[in-house]
Parts: C-alpha cells; structure tokens; sequence
C-alpha cells in the first residue's frame, strides 16, 4: 500500500501517473487538508482517502508532499505511528531526510525527491537521494513509483539545493525564453498565436534532437549557425549582453536563495 500524505497537485500528479502504469487504486490511500478535495480525488481516481495517522499505520510506503513549511507538523503527528520497516519519500523542498529521520523512529529509511511540474505530463525530472538508513532496495523502490511520470537520476544529498535550482525551477526559465522569444515575433509583425506555435514547437524539436541525438548542445547550435547567417548575428547579440553569464547567475540565485528558505 502507497499513502501520498498532502495529495495537491503535485501529489495527485504523482498517483494518477502511477495508476496509469497499472497501480490499482485499491494499493493507493491519499490524505488532504480538506473534504472537497478529497471528494473530488475519490470521485477521479477511485482511491481511498483517509487521515494522515491511518495512512502512516497501515502503508509500507510513505510519500510526504506537503509544503516544506508544513513538514514539522506533519511529522510529528505521524511519527510515533510510521514503524520501522516503512519507506518514507519526501517531495518537499528543502526538507533534508536528516530532519525527517530525527522526527520519526530510528532506523526508518527515507529517500529524498525534488520534482519538477512536468510531472502533470508524464515528463518529470525526479532527483533523488538517500537518507541515512535508505539503502539501494528503497531507491529501486523510489526510482518504480516515479519512473511512470518522467526521468529519474540518484545523486547525493549535498547536490539537492542544486537540483532544485536546475530542474526543480527549470521549467520557469524556459517559460520566460519562449515568453521573450514570442514577444519577439509579435515585433516582427507575426500573429501572436502563430508566433507561440512556432516557438513551442521549436522548443520540443530542439529538446528531442538534444534527448535523442546524443551530441553535445554546442555541436547541435554550431549545425544551425552557418558562417555570416542569421543564427550568428543573433547569438553575437546574445553574448553582447551577457545572457550565458546571467543564466549563471540566476541559476546560483536560485541555489542560494533555496538554501536560505531551508534554513541552511
């Protein structure tokens, strides 16, 4: 049995791509702050939804995805009922699994992910390390409840903050190019709907030849940048103002400032 305790979006993104890889929703319990939303869970996917105490007692595998800043609380309801032998998964930013395994009983193993939110579409970037008492059979474990909503890479826990400002913000940043990049079409006098295709699927051609093809970014840009063409004088401007440097910077901001929220 598998309780996701705190079953927002991205907790339900997490059960539905699990019961779209043949979990039957009768191995799955959810807990939720409210009784709407648990209706609404109910009603999609046919699961059980339950109280946070009843899903630490009775699941072998926990998935904690409530809000970093709501952890605390949440563990110490839950800790004197979670026994040893539970696997314990936390989705939360920032959270490390040592201050997860000081509030539940010794020897439990935790394992800790940073998701990102294409998890809604089955694209995920999961990142995940082990706690103390985790050993390889529970990031196996970890590794077959995310595999089904995207890509899973094991790294040590000390790269998390990393993580999180790579791939757990990376979304944004390529939001915010394509935001930029269809402004520019509009300036060029394209229709705003047709300049947004283009650049989608721009964006998802690049992203499957840079996934697929197995070159290096800088060899897939040198094949679009002949001499004196087009793609030069925009990478040429490009360089002028420093953008190569200010996603350096944004993405250090990102890591620093993810620190700073966990406390650390």
């Amino acid at each position: 049995m598998i309780a996701i305790l705190g079953a927002g979006k991205m907790g339900e993104a997490l059960l539905s791509g699990v019961l779209r890889a043949g979990l039957a929703p009768s191995e799955l319990m959810a807990t939720v702050r409210r009784d709407e939303r648990g209706a609404l869970l109910r009603e999609r996917h046919g699961i059980e939804i339950t109280r946070n105490v009843e899903a630490a007692s009775t699941a072998e595998t926990l998935v904690l995805a409530v809000k970093p800043q709501d952890m605390g609380v949440l563990l110490e309801e839950i800790g004197p009922h979670v026994r040893p032998g539970r696997l314990v998964i936390s989705m939360a930013a920032g959270i490390t699994t040592g201050f997860i395994e000081a509030r539940l009983p010794e020897g439990v193993p935790v394992v800790r992910v940073m998701s990102n939110t294409p998890v809604h579409v089955d694209e995920a970037m999961s990142v995940i390390s082990a706690g103390s008492h985790a050993g390889e059979e529970h990031l196996k474990q970890a590794e077959e409840l995310l595999s089904p909503v995207g890509k899973v890479l094991r790294l040590p826990e000390t790269l998390q903050d990393g993580a999180t400002a790579l791939s757990g913000s990376g979304p944004a940043y390529f939001y915010y190019l394509v935001e930029a990049m269809v402004d520019a079409g509009i300036l060029l006098g394209m229709p705003r709907a047709a300049a947004l295709e283009m650049v989608i699927q721009s964006a998802v051609g690049a992203a499957v030849m840079l996934r697929d093809s197995g070159e290096h970014p800088v060899l897939l840009r040198e094949a679009v940048t002949s001499p004196g063409g087009t793609t030069i004088a925009a990478i040429r401007e490009l360089e002028k103002h420093g953008v190569r440097a200010a996603v350096l910077e944004a993405i250090q901001a990102a890591h620093d400032r993810g620190r700073e929220l966990a406390g650390g």
